[in-house]
């Protein structure tokens, strides 16, 4: 069923047809990123996810410092909740 269609039938019931919203836009304009200098400046997050041949899912969360492109910390597990206690393990000051 096509749109004209189903806006007819809604006319014929005396219905309101309901109207999508359009996309929404970022508002203003967006402050460019900081050019990283050095290493321990920015790091990433990058979630991976995979099953295992018995069919048992787990997710990998890996640290990555985004000038050295060094992975700073894997974490693998059958669900990673706590983010928010994984993240301060791997973000500990390493020596350089």
């Amino acid at each position: 069923m096509n749109w004209k269609e189903l806006y007819r039938i809604y006319r014929e019931e005396r219905l309101a047809v309901h109207k999508r919203g359009g996309r929404k836009r970022a508002l203003g304009t967006r402050a460019p990123m900081a050019i990283r200098q050095g290493p321990k400046q920015r790091r990433s997050l990058d979630f991976l996810s995979d099953a295992l041949s018995c069919g048992r899912r787990f997710r990998v969360l890996c640290v990555i410092d985004d000038f050295s492109r060094e992975c700073l910390a894997t974490v693998v597990d059958t669900s990673i909740s706590g983010v928010s206690r994984t993240i301060p393990l791997c973000l500990d000051p390493r020596p350089e």
